[in-house]
């Protein structure tokens, strides 16, 4: 955890965003990014989309009814939300903010819309792109999951087109070929916004 000069009040975090394609990798470098760094904290998304085999709720995402949903966006409760493959997904804002007050660097991982809404609200995060070395590589990558019938993967497939197609709006660019060499480059990434902090 940062602190000012003055050694009082610890500097406020930031949010790093993670976003880009369906099957692209983005939980495997989160988790690895989450070890990497033990003051990094994940803020855990809602969606009304059905748990995958070993997901868990509230520690892979808040699964909750679409009536639930709404409740939270008429309560205001989100700083972004979206609808994405046809499920709706979020991140509360409460848990973000609370985080960052603390001091501690905030890691989200959600889609290319809930990206942009976020860049709008704080423009001071660091927004990421997760890519794909290829489109042929990225569908083998979703077949692997064995998760989706093939209209899904197909809708995904689309879907990553549109998405990287807005990847110069980031602050990041990174392909997710080599996952060492990933992991690598994104440790790297952020220690780098960690010292420019540091010396302000």
């Amino acid at each position: 955890m940062d602190t000012n000069r003055s050694g009082g009040k610890p500097c406020k975090g930031r949010l790093f965003v993670f976003a880009g394609p369906s099957g692209v990798g983005k939980g495997t470098l989160r988790t690895k990014a989450l070890s990497d760094f033990e003051d990094l904290t994940y803020s855990v998304s809602c969606t009304t989309r059905p748990p995958r085999e070993m997901e868990r709720d509230g520690v892979d995402y808040h699964f909750v009814t679409a009536r639930d949903f709404e409740e939270k966006i008429a309560g205001g409760l989100f700083l972004e939300h979206a609808v994405v493959h046809g499920y709706r997904y979020g991140t509360l804002l409460e848990s973000v903010e609370r985080e960052m007050e603390a001091g501690r660097d905030v890691l989200l991982e959600i889609d290319v819309q809930g990206a942009r809404q976020i860049r709008e609200i704080l423009p001071e995060s660091v927004l990421i792109f997760v890519a794909p070395p290829s489109l042929d590589v990225l569908e083998k990558r979703l077949r692997q999951r064995e998760t989706e019938s093939e209209e899904k993967i197909a809708l995904r497939l689309e879907n990553a087109k549109k998405e990287i197609a807005l990847s110069s709006e980031y602050d990041r660019v990174i392909v997710n070929d080599d996952l060492e060499q990933t992991c690598e480059e994104l440790r790297e990434l952020f220690l780098s916004y960690r010292e420019s902090r540091e010396q302000t």
